[in-house]
């Protein structure tokens, strides 16, 4: 099922949206979770908190899809 996660920033990093996906509980939990699990943005594995994602994107993790909407 695809969740739409709506921003009012011209984006969100990474690490925000997986705090706003409630799958960690804060920013600092964000590195060691991308080490451990699979993340695909767009479609390829990225590892990097600060990744910027943009309205459009699409984020897969943990079962979960996530497009970011403006």
């Amino acid at each position: 099922m695809e969740r739409e996660v709506k921003i009012t920033t011209p984006y969100i990093a990474l690490g925000q949206l997986l705090k706003l996906a409630n799958l960690i509980g804060n920013g600092g939990e964000a590195k060691f979770f991308l080490q451990t699990e699979r993340v695909l943005v767009n479609g390829e594995v990225d590892q990097r908190r600060g990744r910027k994602l943009y309205p459009g994107d699409l984020v897969v993790v943990k079962g979960g899809t996530y497009r970011i909407a403006s």
